[in-house]
């Protein structure tokens, strides 16, 4: 099965990416269809906007820790069985979630909730893995961004219409009904791509030494922490644009909606031209020349959001410059990322989705404790992209440098050698 995706004719490799992207899109979905009733729910269950954020926070744990636990099951069990059980998972938590009395109890469902969407996203990854790696991994995580991509610009505005014509808790209802949705892709469209013989052992003691083997990798630690840090970026303004657009701007639910996807479209135009640069460039220095301007971006949204320069505008055009650079970091790290690991794909997969997502459950009450408004998201964006650049030049190159050496079709490949050839 090993690269049968490139070998694959032009309709099934299209198929197959098309249902990797819609295994990936469940987080996002879970994450952001909500955002728009955030304020709703404060009101209707009597809490704080801090509080409601927690939910949030929840389904952030809940999607860092499930992936650190399916990710090792599906290298020992396989990606399918793995992952059918965690949409089951999502599907029943959203249920809850509808008749949730309080934050607390919506804050733990949101957190199983999160739990079960990982499955889809970890195995989504691993399946990359299983089937490419390098260049090849991120040109494909680059189309994954595309499909995936339309998750943040549907999400809230399908919010919105569930609030125009019902309560917050019928976006949880809608949600199960995506989760089954995904559960019947998952067991009829998705072939098993880890073979028998290519399993790990389902054993406490392999399973550690795994989870070592890569944490005393550096550069995998690395490029995960800035896998990692380039999602704090888009966290940060997921967990508290709705507050500033809806509170500060005064924007509406849809008219929020709306601005929301703009940024999403920022994202996504830039993962699709990573492809492009991907031809000329390897992966890590678009990831170091992206981390540079959402550094600048972000340095210019601070001033623009402390000394209220522009209003709404002022806030923003440079996040939308700070996304655009995000879409160049989050495709290209992770291929870097896994292409050193393509023995424990799943394993290595959970440890970057768990970084991500757990990092991401930190930003979002950092968000509020910061003052939920413009200058919090601004400090906190900015922080994460320097952060990230500051960790990738600690990285001194190596003769196993992924800047240099990535793992292509089985072999080792000199990238910069390969590029200079074309």
């Amino acid at each position: 099965m090993e690269n049968s995706l490139q070998n694959a004719a032009p309709t099934s490799r299209l198929r197959t990416i098309l249902v990797l992207g819609a295994l990936v899109a469940l987080g996002p979905l879970t994450i952001d269809t909500y955002l728009p009733a955030l304020p709703a729910i404060t009101d209707d269950l009597q809490s704080t906007d801090a509080a409601v954020q927690f939910t949030l926070t929840g389904t952030l744990i809940g999607l860092a820790i499930g992936q650190l636990v399916v990710g090792p099951l599906s290298d020992a069990l396989g990606r399918r069985r793995p992952l059918i059980a965690g949409t089951v998972i999502h599907i029943v938590a959203s249920m809850l979630c509808v008749i949730a009395p309080n934050v607390a109890v919506l804050g733990v469902l949101r957190a199983v909730q999160g739990f079960g969407a990982a499955a889809a996203m970890v195995i989504a990854l691993a399946v990359v893995r299983d089937l490419y790696d390098g260049n090849a991994a991120a040109t494909v995580m680059s189309r994954l961004m595309l499909v995936m991509g339309v998750a943040p610009i549907v999400a809230p505005s399908l919010g919105s219409v569930i609030l125009v014509h019902g309560s917050w808790r019928g976006v949880f209802a809608m949600l199960a009904v995506l989760g089954l949705a995904l559960m019947f892709v998952a067991i009829f469209l998705l072939k098993e791509t880890l073979p028998q013989p290519k399993r790990r052992e389902l054993e406490f003691g392999p399973v550690f030494r795994t989870y070592g083997s890569l944490f005393r990798d550096r550069q995998f630690v690395v490029l995960v922490l800035v896998a990692a840090l380039g999602m704090a970026a888009l966290f940060a303004y997921i967990s508290g644009s709705s507050f500033v657009l809806q509170d500060q701007y005064g924007l509406g639910q849809q008219q929020f909606s709306l601005v929301f996807a703009v940024g999403a479209i920022a994202l996504i135009g830039a993962s699709q031209f990573n492809v492009v640069l991907l031809q000329r460039y390897n992966p890590k220095q678009i990831v170091i020349a992206a981390l540079l301007a959402s550094t600048i971006a972000g340095a210019a949204l601070i001033v623009t959001t402390e000394f209220e320069i522009g209003g709404m505008w002022g806030f923003l055009i440079p996040v939308w410059f700070v996304l655009g650079a995000a879409g160049f970091v989050i495709p290209n790290s992770p291929a870097l990322a896994l292409s050193r690991h393509g023995e424990a794909a799943g394993t290595a997969a959970a440890v970057l989705g768990a970084a991500q997502f757990g990092l991401g459950a930190l930003v979002a009450p950092l968000v509020g404790v910061l003052g939920n408004d413009g200058p919090a998201i601004a400090i906190t964006m900015t922080a994460g992209a320097l952060i990230a650049l500051l960790a990738l030049f600690s990285v001194r190159k190596s003769t196993t440098d992924t800047e240099s050496v990535v793992v292509y079709e089985g072999k080792d490949v000199d990238v910069d050698a390969a590029v200079s050839q074309r």
